[in-house]
């Protein structure tokens, strides 16, 4: 495993860790450093599982398997899965990684903590081994629950045996079926594994900072159980339901659900063991009223600081709360009108919302996992719990339905991904309900109807055809979208119908090829770095087909990809996030620039017109000249064959933009991360800082109103991406300053074209009565 990091602490990690300890590893650490309550712990990284998978000489024979496989088929799927599997768990762990977790471990268990994270000590801890997929817990794909998690893991050998079982949950039947309906490549995926002191919870729940049911962004919901939390994600147990207003923490709705065992640690054995509830617990609500409101409290500073509705994995120890994980809420569709009034039919269930739709269709009771089989196209799933192997069957159904769970349960979330109605927390639904029973399931209303019941209103459309049956409105200010991964621009297309891509990154293509920009060079390869970038870039290109698709050249910090073939040759830098990257190192390194341009003329020549570059951490006109003579040297007429820009991420440029636009440029594009950042000298990685970094400061709006109102005096086309363009305050901002267009992420296009809309009305509305 040489020149390969295996182990890495909470402390080393942050939000943009992703690449390395995976979607669940990087939001740890994010809140590890902006002093959260979270156990203590540290990442295997992705990187030793890719070195492990190498070493084996795995890759080949899994994908052999994967190869043609059709995954609606349920069993060859589930075959596949399980001899994949069999060849990581029989593969040996190499013999230098094992010896690091079991430092790690060891160092793990005797170090001690403040009173806030003091867990049991002891010279061999209890830990939670959790997978971590580097595709996991995005914005815009949650994995949830795709791969394994084990808990009340302890002495080194189990760790190890635990990780190995880790590693090969990214191949389970669910895992396999979940990434290929999502377009996501296999080979592309890793999974870094957590390892992290265990709670031993008297508690435990989930948390969303906005209403997954309802979509009401008003409201805080929480689920809690006795024990541990795999009752409540895995959908064992309807938990206790909790919904408080979002502004004043005042707790609005209290439903304490019938919970008849718990799970917990054994004492004697330290495994995970099912209990039944003594009668004292049976008759208490799970969380008191101080509790509710201080996971509250801790629910709207996570959405503060991630700056979108989170769901929150929480546990309590004795007197102590902890956040256990925290990921984006992936399933907010668009709000629906008003329902109607209640239909007329026989009701022979009711439940909790889980995700809003109607369908009718026959039942299929699955009882055990071996029965998916059962459920053909259209039918209505129903089963005792939701689970996250039912998902290949739920892709099936029309509905699902379910005796227990809760509406922030793993499969539930699934399904809100899905567009699939479901209820669940039914109680009976296996008892009352029988095989080829026709029903119709209004999961809006939750209620559960004798035969065919035509249900009037928007409701009955279902969530996903709700999600993009609504009228968006046309604004002179055009919508864009960042994307970041090719394989999803097609169904980014169809749900945002973005006018166009803003900001399409090089790096995470790069990092899917696996091999730094710099090797390609060494090699003398430019050909097969070329070839990359234009099979990558021509599925956006096609997916937005005759709409702008903005290409950002290469802007790889030198200590953000040194896992990649040929990253750990990059230079030590004493601040890579100001040192050699962006125009400055293209320009160094010209071949690695000529090949970028010579990528987009290339996919000029097979006719993708729509493809427009930029450059990125632009200082100075005199940069722009450089880089326009190397697009000439590609074959490029800047402005004439191509449209060809700058970012405008650093003060220099918002102080040399009449500079630059005299220079010769087509558009430029705000990059509010770096632009903030260097304005008020804040490190956008550092948490302690985190609540200083204002997009919204006066001294960065005024840069940006300089730059847009100098660009309109040379015909310039301005625009914005990032996060902050996602946020309404900025978008109004830019409204009223006149920005041509807004690159929001895509989860956040629909909020904002209404944002904009409005605020084009108010400015309409105000001159008119100026007139």
């Amino acid at each position: 495993m040489t020149g390969v990091r295996s182990i890495v602490w909470f402390k080393d990690l942050h939000k943009d860790s992703v690449g390395v300890a995976g979607g669940k590893g990087a939001n740890l650490g994010e809140m590890w450093n902006t002093r959260f309550p979270i156990p203590p712990g540290f990442a295997i990284t992705a990187q030793a599982y890719g070195s492990f998978i190498e070493q084996a000489q795995l890759k080949g024979k899994i994908l052999a398997l994967l190869r043609g496989l059709d995954v609606e088929d349920t069993a060859k799927l589930q075959r596949s899965a399980e001899q994949i599997q069999k060849l990581i768990t029989d593969s040996a762990v190499p013999e230098n990684l094992q010896e690091e977790v079991a430092d790690a471990y060891a160092v793990l268990g005797a170090g001690q903590r403040t009173q806030a994270q003091k867990l049991v000590q002891g010279a061999e801890e209890f830990v939670a081994v959790r997978s971590s997929a580097t595709a996991e817990d995005l914005p815009e794909a949650s994995f949830a629950g795709q791969q394994a998690t084990l808990l009340n893991v302890r002495g080194a050998k189990a760790v190890i045996a635990a990780v190995r079982e880790c590693w090969a949950s990214l191949f389970t039947a669910r895992a396999i079926y979940y990434r290929q309906k999502n377009h996501f490549p296999h080979e592309k995926v890793l999974i870094a594994v957590i390892v992290q002191k265990m709670v031993n919870s008297t508690k435990s729940g989930v948390m969303f900072t906005v209403n997954p049911a309802t979509n009401d962004e008003s409201e805080i919901v929480i689920e809690g159980a006795f024990g541990l939390g795999e009752a409540v994600v895995s959908g064992m147990v309807s938990p206790d339901l909790y919904v408080l207003d979002k502004r004043t923490l005042r707790i609005t709705k209290v439903e304490k659900k019938e919970q008849k065992f718990k799970i917990v640690r054994d004492r004697a054995t330290g495994s995970t063991v099912h209990v039944a509830l003594d009668a004292s617990e049976e008759r208490l609500q799970v969380l008191s009223d101080k509790e509710i409101l201080e996971l509250a409290r801790y629910g709207k500073k996570l959405e503060e600081h991630y700056r979108h509705p989170q769901d929150v994995e929480w546990a309590v120890e004795g007197e102590n709360v902890f956040i256990v994980q925290t990921r984006a809420v992936t399933t907010l569709k668009r709000k629906t009108e008003e329902q109607g009034e209640e239909p007329e039919g026989k009701v022979l269930l009711r439940g909790e919302t889980a995700s809003k739709g109607v369908a009718a269709g026959p039942v299929r009771v699955i009882l055990d996992a071996r029965e998916l089989d059962k459920v053909k196209q259209g039918d209505v799933l129903v089963t005792m719990m939701t689970n996250p192997d039912m998902v290949p069957a739920m892709k099936r159904a029309a509905a699902v339905v379910t005796d227990e769970g809760g509406m922030t349960s793993h499969a539930a979330i699934v399904s809100r991904e899905m567009g699939i109605p479901c209820i669940v927390g039914t109680e009976r639904a296996t008892e009352e309900l029988h095989d080829g029973q026709v029903v119709t399931v209004d999961a809006a209303r939750g209620a559960v109807y004798e035969g065919e019941v035509h249900i009037k209103g928007e409701a009955a459309k279902g969530s996903a055809a709700a999600a993009g049956s609504a009228e968006e409105p046309v604004t002179a200010t055009q919508v864009k979208v960042i994307l970041d991964f090719p394989d999803r621009a097609q169904e980014i297309a169809q749900r945002t119908q973005a006018e166009g891509v803003g900001l399409l990154r090089l790096e995470f293509i790069i990092a899917g090829g696996g091999k730094h920009p710099a090797q390609y060079l060494r090699e003398k390869n430019d050909v097969a770095y070329v070839q990359l970038l234009v099979t990558e870039v021509a599925k956006v290109a096609a997916a937005f087909k005759g709409k702008p698709v903005w290409v950002r050249c290469s802007d790889l910090r030198s200590d953000e990809y040194r896992n990649l073939k040929g990253g750990e040759q990059e230079p030590r830098e004493t601040d890579p996030m100001m040192g050699w990257h962006g125009i400055r190192r293209l320009l160094d390194e010209p071949r690695m620039l000529k090949a970028e341009f010579l990528a987009v003329k290339r996919l000029h020549e097979q006719g993708f017109a729509n493809v427009g570059i930029m450059l990125p951490f632009v200082i100075s006109a005199e940069e722009v000249k450089k880089a326009k003579t190397y697009l000439r040297e590609a074959g490029l007429e800047p402005g004439k064959d191509v449209a060809f820009g700058v970012m405008i991420e650093t003060p220099a440029a918002c102080w040399v933009i009449e500079e630059i636009c005299k220079e010769g440029i087509d558009f430029v594009s705000f990059g509010t991360n770096d632009l903030t950042q260097l304005t008020l000298g804040i490190d956008r990685n550092n948490g302690r800082i985190q609540k200083q970094f204002d997009e919204m400061h006066p001294a960065v709006l005024g840069e940006m109103a300089k730059v847009i109102q100098a660009c309109k005096r040379y015909g310039v086309e301005t625009s914005i991406c990032g996060q902050a363009a996602s946020r309404p305050e900025m978008a109004a901002f830019l409204v009223r300053q006149g920005i041509d267009s807004v690159s929001p992420n895509p989860d956040a296009v629909h909020e904002i074209r209404h944002v904009i809309a409005r605020e084009e009305k108010k400015v309409l509305l105000e001159r008119g009565r100026r007139i």
